[in-house]
């Protein structure tokens, strides 16, 4: 029997992530199944005709979660009027 962390490995490992971009900007950002996910992406193809499109792999939870946190430091100062 398998803990659920290592479930949720085993699915996120299983799932793609696609990305359009702009130059270095990412327009369009989706998370699917392998099928889906190449469905995905070649209608992201058509529609977006002359863009870069991505198929990854899906970062483990823990990737993610540090992939997602915000730096504590203030990058500029915002004053109120």
């Amino acid at each position: 029997m398998t803990g659920n962390g290592e479930l949720q490995d085993r699915d996120a490992s299983q799932r793609r992530r696609v990305r359009v971009w702009f130059g270095e900007h990412v327009i369009a950002d989706h998370t699917a199944e392998p099928a889906l996910a190449q469905r995905y992406a070649a209608a992201m193809e058509r529609r977006f005709a002359g863009l870069r499109v991505t198929i990854d792999d899906v970062p483990s939870a823990a990737g993610a979660i540090a992939a997602a946190e915000l730096p504590a430091e203030r990058i500029w100062a915002v004053t109120a009027k």
